[in-house]
């Protein structure tokens, strides 16, 4: 098992600790890795932080330029928005203008993601609906590409429909791996998702925000994704740690949560990818995680690389997430990659 150094987070509670979480992570550049904590071929299903790539197809089939797609869009199209009203207006209106509403939406009802959001949610008295679920973005972007290429809307998250052999093409372009038998399963919001080696996720966002070695068309939606993922509150919301990040951050970042302690990133001036995943599946593992290593590369001011503190109910402060990083194995990928 290749493995790095040791990486965990230590969830403390006064004096004692309570839990550990272990991470692999790895850092990497579109000539394949070059740092990693842990085992950095680990298997990683990466949710829906690989919703960056799985976009690209609205821009390399000729939709976004048809459909007169906005880079807010577009960020919608790469989030896990938290359901507020910008949000759900955004996405509402895009599906208007494709002459669908939330009905033709096959993520799923759900409620908001946002605190808030959440609580004017059920004081509203409304119902689940899918326009809340956080993929409704993503959705309506696989929905303009049907549109776009002329076929039914009927079904576009199934494996078969040419909508989501678009999005595995995509993404084993980036990843440069052929999918065909790659080990799959079904995301939260119905569409096919595919277990990755990490450290492919990290040269994936890699290749994304330095986009040379693949064909000028996917190059070129690259970039446009790229300056459109930057977006973080139409990637997330407000007080999410998409946000929080950018905002303090030194240089740009596109970054994006997975459920199950997944994140990915790129790092657009330098042309590195970051992937990691929490081994046991915490997401407040993965937000201090993916501090610490960008802090480790100095990407974020003193702020925002520490981790908020564990509160309880009553606000009051009664311990803390702290990572414990060891120093990096330097690697590089274990064999070449294919250029898409």
């Amino acid at each position: 098992m290749p493995a790095g150094g040791w990486f965990s987070i230590e969830v403390r509670r006064g004096d004692v600790v309570e839990s550990v979480h272990r991470v692999h992570a790895v850092i990497a550049d579109r000539n394949g890795s070059l740092s990693s904590w842990g085992d950095r071929q680990r298997p990683t299903i990466p949710r829906s932080a690989i919703k960056s790539i799985q976009a690209l197809p609205i821009v390399t089939t000729g939709a976004a330029d048809a459909l007169a797609v906005t880079q807010s869009e577009l960020a919608l199209a790469c989030a896990s928005h938290s359901g507020e009203p910008e949000h759900v207006k955004a996405v509402l209106g895009w599906l208007d203008r494709l002459g669908l509403s939330e009905a033709d939406l096959e993520c799923g009802p759900d409620v908001p993601m946002g605190t808030d959001a959440k609580k004017e949610f059920y004081a509203s008295g409304r119902e689940p609906s899918p326009i809340y679920n956080c993929c409704s973005g993503k959705h309506a972007g696989f929905l303009t590409v049907a549109r776009h290429l002329g076929h039914g809307t009927v079904g576009y998250v199934e494996r078969s429909a040419q909508v989501q052999q678009l999005v595995t093409e995509a993404i084993g372009s980036l990843t440069g791996l052929d999918l065909s038998e790659a080990p799959w399963g079904h995301d939260g919001c119905g569409i096919p998702v595919f277990a990755l080696p990490l450290e492919r996720l990290a040269f994936a966002m890699a290749r994304l925000v330095d986009p040379v070695d693949l064909h000028d068309d996917l190059a070129a939606a690259a970039e446009r994704l790229v300056e459109a993922a930057q977006r973080a509150f139409w990637v997330s919301g407000t007080d999410r740690t998409e946000v929080a990040v950018t905002d303090g951050a030194l240089e740009p970042v596109v970054l994006k949560t997975g459920a199950e302690g997944v994140f990915m990133v790129g790092l657009p001036e330098r042309g590195v990818g970051l992937a990691l995943k929490v081994a046991d599946g915490a997401s407040r593992a993965a937000r201090a995680a993916v501090r610490a290593v960008l802090g480790h590369l100095d990407v974020l001011d003193a702020d925002a690389s520490g981790t908020p503190p564990l509160r309880n109910k009553a606000g009051r402060e009664v311990g803390e997430l702290r990572p414990l990083l060891a120093t990096p194995m330097t690697t590089r990928l274990s064999e070449p990659a294919t250029v898409g």
